[in-house]
């Protein structure tokens, strides 16, 4: 652990207060960025979309399940992964509390992934979660909204992706079909495979998925596309950054150090 600088109490709480005036600018601009994203036009949705749920057949409008607002995460868990991706999983261990909160501020709540929904019920009920969990394997509706592409838009450069163009992925060996279990460190791993070889694919299928979250609502028995963000456009809903930005050494990342909650072994005492 790196040494830290110390002082008085005096010193410590003239720093505070010089951080503090930056704390209220930042809460205060955030506070002006969420009124421009509610400023966004809407786009009314003709296209029908299908998804896979626990009661049956849906549709979008299905999903809102009696509300005027639906709010949609896109997990990445393609239908060749074995296991979700770990990062939408780590953020997702936080959503059971809140999701009640949302539905009864007549706002819906869906996470949405291509995998059959069977594969999602699986590792939902290994990750102890009971949230909404649908398969949109039916339908157009994750390429559409920017969280699917194909292996030709891989290599031909044709991803676009949170509002920009990607370059055409270079081509890279498999990973041999490793899974998490079976995974062990070389040293020479970047992080993008490391976290592949966390959902049983390659770099390749695994970023054909990307994470992301996308807003709706109904108005005049329509549905309307209102919000997508995508990326780092997903930190705020990643909880346990937000309290790492907080510790004493914030982040203190020098790799991919999470993993699926169970994948973590004992907890040291």
């Amino acid at each position: 652990m790196t040494r830290h600088s110390t002082g008085t109490r005096e010193e410590w709480l003239a720093a505070r207060l010089t951080l503090l005036k930056e704390e209220k600018a930042l809460t205060s601009r955030g506070d002006d960025v969420a009124m421009q994203r509610q400023a966004l036009p809407w786009v009314r949705i003709d296209k029908p979309y299908g998804f896979d749920t626990e009661a049956g057949a849906a549709t979008l409008k299905d999903l809102f399940r009696g509300r005027s607002q639906l709010l949609v995460y896109h997990f990445m868990f393609g239908p060749d992964y074995t296991a979700g991706c770990p990062s939408c999983s780590s953020i997702a261990d936080g959503f059971n509390g809140v999701v009640v909160h949302l539905e009864n501020h007549d706002v819906a709540f869906a996470v949405v992934s291509r995998a059959p929904l069977e594969k999602l019920q699986g590792f939902r009920r290994r990750m102890g979660w009971d949230f909404n969990w649908v398969s949109s394997a039916p339908s157009d509706f994750n390429a559409d909204f920017n969280v699917f592409f194909t292996e030709e838009q891989q290599q031909q450069g044709g991803i676009e992706y949170n509002y920009r163009r990607e370059p055409a992925m270079a081509p890279r060996p498999p990973l041999e079909g490793k899974t998490v279990s079976e995974w062990k460190l070389r040293g020479s791993e970047g992080p993008v495979e490391i976290i592949a070889s966390m959902t049983g694919t390659d770099v390749a299928t695994y970023t054909r998925d990307r994470p992301g979250v996308s807003a709706f609502a109904l108005q005049d028995g329509a549905v309307h596309h209102t919000y997508s963000g995508y990326a780092r456009g997903v930190d705020g809903l990643w909880g346990m950054y937000q309290w790492l930005d907080r510790a004493p050494m914030g982040r203190n990342e020098t790799g991919v150090w999470w993993r699926h909650h169970d994948a973590y072994g004992e907890r040291r005492a």
